[in-house]
């Protein structure tokens, strides 16, 4: 067998990766959309953290808090807060 040209191989890899795109469109938007949830939930404990003073809520500015905040939203955030209550 002769090894294909390469401009044969660059088509086929286009292809493979139109291909795979295509597939993996669906988990790749989910994930995007789970970072960008998590940044807002990162940023809000941040925002709260600075304001713990105040209100008396002192929840830690971290990537698992920011996790549950992105994927449950405010019942996440009651969950932290009664979590942090149990374990105290």
């Amino acid at each position: 067998m002769t090894p294909l040209p390469g401009y044969v191989a660059w088509c086929l890899a286009g292809l493979l990766l139109c291909a795979a795109l295509l597939l993996l469109r669906r988990p790749a938007a989910r994930l995007l959309w789970l970072a960008l949830r998590s940044s807002v939930g990162l940023a809000v404990l941040a925002l709260l953290s600075q304001a713990s003073q105040f209100t008396g809520i002192n929840l830690g500015v971290n990537l698992i808090n920011a996790l549950v905040l992105g994927l449950l939203g405010a019942p996440g955030f009651g969950l932290l807060l009664m979590l942090q209550w149990a374990l105290r």
